[in-house]
């Protein structure tokens, strides 16, 4: 890859935001910025419908690569030449990025949002296309070509680039509110939350434990799997709740095969207690349909009653292989798959029910005080903060 001290990003979905699209584009300037600073960068700066970050001659490149790759927000990104927005200093400036490359068929492809440059699109083509012919010997091929030598002419500048990395999509971290994860050490509910940080909501997570009754192992995944899932949002919040004592009482007054449908209603109401205090507008969970017993469709309606707040199930329809691969891909499959004792491991009846009536599990709710029971497991929990760098306004654009 060539020397580079400047970077171009572009983004898609952003760009489709009307009305809203400065605040979407502020934010994720904010985002690229705070996700980069560790490693040595000057500035970010918004330009016409594209944003480019400039390098300290120190800056870590590949570690500042490997960290737009997990910025919301953003579809592509590339290292790039600048050059002086004429058309010999563009064909000097490519010849140089080019270097001593290798290579047998290329394209060139232009982009010109600044219509006063003099030349159109396919006339920077044809110029600059001729001078990499003559001095590299490559034939252009406008199909299937070794190399794409992207040029874009917008503001006072043109960008050369050749390396088109791709960005993680979605919307940037912050620009869609905030939700309470509900957030095992096990595969579904860390890429849940995933797929809602991707839609630019930032998550707050809730982890219930039964600690001394079960080890601290999935404790201890859970945070590991929230400091892998910060990378993408850059300031997480975790809740460590105790549940035993809300465990005990609902097995002492609920049968058997009722008891997982109350654990779950428990959690419900504890992640809106959170939700609420920190003026969430959502709660997520990693709930498949129909994998296991609490996630039939009868009993899902039971569950959800007890919340006010909308709930959302970003993998309701996926096949586990394609959650365990999303998994592996952002890099929490290896912590939820390392043993570990949930909560709602402890006391679960071997028969659960599987199509709760309604009317049931309403009379056996009204057999416990809630509000006490939910009030005390918030107070006694745990508040965990993780950051990923000090965040930092960027400079003005």
């Amino acid at each position: 890859m060539v020397d580079y001290d400047q970077i171009i990003v572009h983004y898609h979905e952003v760009a489709l935001k009307g009305g809203n699209r400065d605040l979407f584009e502020k934010r994720l300037k904010r985002n690229i910025a705070t996700a980069l600073r560790p490693y040595g960068i000057h500035s970010v700066m918004r330009l016409r419908g594209r944003m480019i970050v400039s390098l300290n001659p120190n800056a870590n490149r590949p570690a500042i690569l490997e960290a737009l790759q997990r910025v919301f927000g953003i579809a592509y990104f590339a290292p790039i030449s600048l050059a002086e927005q004429r058309i010999e200093a563009i064909q000097r400036r490519v010849l140089e990025h080019l270097g001593d490359r290798r290579f047998t068929s290329f394209k060139v492809d232009t982009r010109r949002s600044q219509k006063s440059f003099p030349m159109n699109s396919m006339e920077v083509n044809r110029v600059i296309g001729a001078a990499v012919q003559a001095a590299t010997g490559a034939r252009v091929d406008l199909t299937d070509p070794e190399l794409t030598i992207h040029i874009e002419i917008f503001d006072n500048q043109a960008a050369i680039f050749t390396e088109k990395l791709s960005g993680a999509g979605g919307l940037p971290v912050g620009t869609g509110g905030k939700a309470v994860s509900l957030l095992s050490s096990g595969i579904d509910s860390p890429v849940a939350s995933f797929k809602i940080m991707k839609r630019g909501i930032q998550i707050i997570f809730v982890h219930f434990h039964s600690v001394p009754y079960t080890s601290v192992a999935s404790k201890d995944n859970v945070e590991r799997i929230v400091e892998i899932l910060n990378q993408y949002q850059y300031h997480s919040r975790l809740y460590l709740i105790p549940f035993l004592e809300y465990q005990q009482r609902i097995t002492s007054v609920v049968p058997a095969p009722y008891r997982v449908i109350m654990y779950r209603r428990a959690m419900l109401r504890m992640a809106e207690a959170v939700a609420l205090r920190h003026k969430a507008l959502a709660l997520v969970t990693g709930e498949n349909v129909a994998q296991v017993a609490s996630q039939t469709l009868p009993n899902m309606r039971a569950i959800n009653e007890v919340a006010s707040l909308p709930i959302l199930r970003p993998l309701a329809g996926d096949d586990k292989i394609e959650i365990i691969e999303k998994a592996r891909e952002i890099g929490t499959y290896e912590i939820s798959t390392a043993p570990y004792e949930d909560c709602c491991s402890l006391f679960v009846p071997g028969n659960p029910e599987t199509r709760a009536n309604l009317k049931r599990v309403r009379e056996l709710d009204a057999q416990l005080d809630h509000d006490t029971l939910v009030k005390e497991a918030i107070e006694a929990a745990e508040v965990k903060e993780f950051r990923w760098f000090k965040e930092e306004e960027t400079e003005t654009a």
